[in-house]
Order: structure tokens, then C-alpha cells, then sequence
């Protein structure tokens, strides 16, 4: 008699569950994200005096706030704090946690007690330039659906929506199980400061076994996607230094040896600029049959999509407008190339004056910030060694360089997907999208769920989010598509409720 109903017969009606969700994404989310992305809190490696500052806990204590706000019944919150080995505070997290509890009808929690545990972050990226002129990364501003500013999208709506998604399951008296969340302030610093919050809290985790991760992306804007990969990532300065001080370019120049032309000379040993590959065979793995059948069907979905989303440069050749060009326009080869294979790109310089005050000087010094994405299976620790070895030994013309590497963390291959758990995605994608789940592998890196892939192998992932084509996180004009971020929340509420 008090047997758990099958998940067939749970008592969620998805087009009211729609509808409480969207009630309070316009009269509380939506103003809380626009005084969210108003504040510049900076992830630690790019403003270093954060705790001086005190924009990460502003923003923190705001979420805080608001979730208290919410009068979620049985919701325990508490900000905790840490300190490191020499006493300096580390980014603090928001921790909160919610007992499993019967439905209204009598129907019991989740036979299996197991936790569900949901994650985001609220530190953020820095400003970028190339915003639109009526727009700005600590300006909000909605425009054709979509809220503009820096964070918004990635990733400060998590804690909101993930509130909102227990708040509609509360409303309609669903059984649900027990629910933790976990909200870290220095995500976009390679989450530096998680792993000794995740050990402190392990013993209140629980046994999770559902992993709800809000901070990817998603192919399109029409149905609910399912990320199945995350690249790796390492970084470091690379710099090379041939003389003390800059010397007239006239005088010296065709003797004295461009530094520039030496750090070509260097990362020709790391990549091959005529293909863009990386050169090391550590840096490669074989991508697993299944994600590669996974990459063929979803590029059977969004086809040239795949690469017309990108904001590519035009310009007048001979009359003709052209467009720049991708590295391929095979569907299944695009996926692959952002997903599943290496790649090197330089994200910062120095050592070079603006071109206004550049005069005739041979600089004195190269400096590139590096970032190295690295495929799934690959383990991020290891690779990172060989950089240092390999550009920094036998330099041309015996010039100082030095790699200084600035953090690395490990990718993540989901584990294979459990029937209860793939009919739920289906279900939901099916009632708030009108159209089937689909599957993702994402070239961006979130460190938290290799950690948690390690610490319960046996927990289902949901990791999604709402960067879609052109929502453009870390760069210019950043955008949460409202519409789809409403209907992903509603998605949520519905797979936990379905959790056996």
C-alpha cells in the first residue's frame, strides 16, 4: 500500500509545472539576474584582492538572501567559509539541502534514498571589448527574449533556477528525494578552491545519485540537450626574453632577434600552424565509438549550424563580400574538432605597447597567456608537464623562456545512461520542448564533474545549461535566452521527480 508508485503514474503535470515556473521567472528570477550581472564579481584569477574587493560576496550573499526569501519548507542554507594552509580565506560556497520527502497523496520518497545534488557558480569572467553600443557586460538589458550581461548565462541563474525547480515539485505535493546544492565562486579560476569544500561536505552529500550540473550548453534553442563530454584545459604564460630593454628597431633590428619571432619559432614545436594540430601525442586520445555515434546524430540535427553560429568576419575581396572560414564544414568534424581534439589558443599578450604609442622599438620581450584544451580522457596533470620541457629547452638564439603554467584541470566522459534516467530526459524534453532530448559533447570544461564522476561513479549526470548559438559566455554580448532557461528549469523539476 505504500509501495512507491511506478514513475509512470507520479503526479506531476508538466503544463502546470510550466506554469509556476514561468510565474516566478518574471516576477523574481529575472530581477534578481539583473541585479546579479549589474555587480563586476570576478572569478579570483582576474581579480586577485577579491576578498578586499568583496564583489563575490556581495553577489553570494545576495543569492543567499533570496533563496531564504523563498521559504522553501525544510531548506537548510548556510554560506561556508574556509581557510587555506596559511590562513587566507578561500572562495566561499553556498551550501544548502533539502530532506526526500512523500507526496501529498501519500506516495513515498524514492525508495533508494539516494541524494540529488545541483551545481552553478556566481564568479564571472571579465568585461571583453566588442560589446554592442547599447550594450555592456555590467548592464542588463533585455532585448528580443534574451537578457544581456556578464554571468547571467554562465552561470548565475543555476542557484535561481534550481530553487524555482523544487519549488514547483513543492507546489504540487511531489514526492522527491533528498536535495543538496552547491554554488562555488571560483568556477571560471579552474575551481581552485572546490575540492577542499567538496571534502569538508562530503559526509552531508550523501549517496548521490543524481548530478544536476546547470552550467553547460545546449546545440540549439528547441529541445533539451544532454552534455556528454567536457575537454580538459591547462594554461600558462609562455615567455621569451632576448634583450633588458628595448633598443631602436633601425639599429638593431636584422642583428638582435625578434622575440616574436622566436615565440613562432617555439610554438611550432606545440602546433602545426598550417592545420592547427596539436604536435605532442599525449595531448590526443581515440574518441570511444559511442561518442562518436552520438556526434554523427547530433550532427545530423544542426548540420551547418554547427559553425554558421559563430560571429564570423566579413570582408570585401575584388568586389565580393566573403566570410572567414571554419576548419572544416563537415558537420561530424566540427563536433569532433571542439570536442574531442586538442587545441591551442593564445588569450592574452604582452610586452606590446597599444599601436598608438607603438614607436620604432625592437620590444625587449614576447609574453602569451596559453590555453590548452585537452580531449576528455586526457589526463590534465600529466600533459601539462610537457609543455614546460618542450618549449622552454634548447631555445633559438639561447633566449630566456620560461612556461609558467597557471592551473589545469582533468575533462569528463559521462558514464553511460541508465534507463530510468534516459526516459526521464525524454519525457521532460518531450512535455516542456515539444521535441526529443538530444546528446552533446561540449570543448568548454567545468572541473566539478570529474571530481564527482571520481567520488560516486555510480550517479546519473545531467549536466546542461543554456549556451546556445550566439549566447557567447566569456565574450561580447553574453545572453540568456529567457525562454529556454524557463522551459530547462521546468525540465529539471520534472527528471527529479521521475529519480527512483
Amino acid at each position: 500500500m505504500n509501495a512507491r508508485l511506478p514513475a509512470s503514474a507520479v503526479p506531476l503535470e508538466p503544463q502546470t509545472l510550466q506554469r509556476q515556473v514561468d510565474a516566478a521567472w518574471q516576477s523574481s528570477i529575472v530581477p534578481e539576474l539583473q541585479r546579479y550581472i549589474a555587480v563586476p564579481a570576478k572569478s579570483p584569477m582576474f581579480d586577485p584582492d577579491w576578498a578586499a574587493h568583496g564583489l563575490l560576496e556581495r553577489v553570494l550573499q545576495n543569492a543567499a538572501d533570496w533563496v531564504r526569501a523563498q521559504q522553501v519548507p525544510g531548506l537548510q542554507l548556510e554560506i561556508v567559509r574556509l581557510n587555506d594552509a596559511q590562513g587566507r580565506p578561500r572562495t566561499p560556497v553556498l551550501f544548502f539541502e533539502l530532506p526526500a520527502s512523500e507526496g501529498k497523496d501519500g506516495t513515498p520518497a524514492p525508495a533508494s534514498g539516494q541524494t540529488v545534488l545541483m551545481y552553478g557558480h556566481l564568479d564571472k569572467q571579465p568585461e571583453f571589448n566588442g560589446w554592442r553600443s547599447d550594450l555592456g557586460p555590467w548592464t542588463p538589458v533585455i532585448d528580443d527574449g534574451k537578457l544581456y550581461g556578464r554571468g547571467g548565462a554562465d552561470d548565475g541563474y543555476a542557484i535561481y533556477a534550481a530553487i524555482t525547480a523544487i519549488q514547483a515539485l513543492k507546489a504540487q505535493g511531489v514526492a522527491h528525494p533528498r536535495i543538496v546544492g552547491l554554488i562555488e565562486t571560483c568556477e571560471e579560476s579552474g575551481s581552485a578552491d572546490l575540492l577542499p569544500y567538496i571534502d569538508a561536505l562530503k559526509p552531508r552529500l550523501g549517496d548521490v545519485g543524481l548530478v544536476i550540473c546547470l552550467d553547460s550548453g545546449a546545440g540549439n534553442y528547441d529541445q533539451l540537450w544532454l552534455t556528454t563530454s567536457l575537454r580538459g584545459m591547462a594554461s600558462g604564460v609562455l615567455k621569451v626574453e632576448i634583450l633588458t630593454e628595448g633598443i631602436h628597431s633601425g639599429d638593431a633590428s636584422g642583428l638582435v632577434p625578434s622575440s616574436f619571432r622566436i615565440m613562432r619559432q617555439v610554438l611550432d614545436r606545440l602546433e602545426d600552424s598550417g592545420s592547427g594540430r596539436l604536435l605532442p601525442a599525449s595531448f590526443h586520445c581515440e574518441v570511444p565509438a559511442d561518442r562518436l555515434a552520438q556526434a554523427q546524430a547530433t550532427a545530423a540535427i544542426l548540420g551547418d549550424e554547427l559553425f554558421k553560429r559563430f560571429p564570423w568576419a566579413h570582408h570585401d575581396c575584388g568586389g565580393a563580400t566573403v566570410s572567414a572560414l571554419p576548419t572544416t564544414t563537415d558537420p561530424v568534424e566540427a563536433l569532433l574538432a571542439r570536442t574531442w581534439r586538442p587545441t591551442l589558443s593564445v588569450t592574452g599578450a604582452d610586452g606590446f605597447p597599444d599601436i598608438a604609442n607603438a614607436g620604432n622599438v625592437l620590444r625587449p620581450y614576447t609574453a602569451f597567456k596559453l590555453s590548452l584544451r585537452l580531449p576528455p580522457l586526457v589526463d590534465a596533470a600529466t600533459a601539462v608537464q610537457q609543455p614546460k620541457t618542450l618549449l622552454e629547452d634548447n631555445a633559438p638564439y639561447q633566449a630566456k623562456v620560461t612556461f609558467d603554467g597557471l592551473g589545469s584541470a582533468t575533462g569528463w566522459n559521462a558514464p553511460s545512461t541508465a534507463p530510468w534516467f534516459e526516459s526521464a530526459l525524454q519525457a521532460a524534453s518531450q512535455a516542456h520542448y515539444g521535441a526529443a532530448c538530444a546528446t552533446i559533447g561540449q570543448g568548454g570544461t567545468i572541473p566539478l564533474m570529474n571530481m564527482l564522476s571520481q567520488g560516486f561513479p555510480s550517479a546519473q549526470m545531467m549536466v546542461c545549461g543554456v549556451l546556445g548559438p550566439r549566447s557567447n559566455a566569456h565574450g561580447p554580448n553574453e545572453f540568456l535566452h529567457l525562454d529556454y532557461a524557463r522551459r530547462l528549469t521546468a525540465s529539471v523539476a520534472q527528471v527529479i521527480a521521475r529519480m527512483p
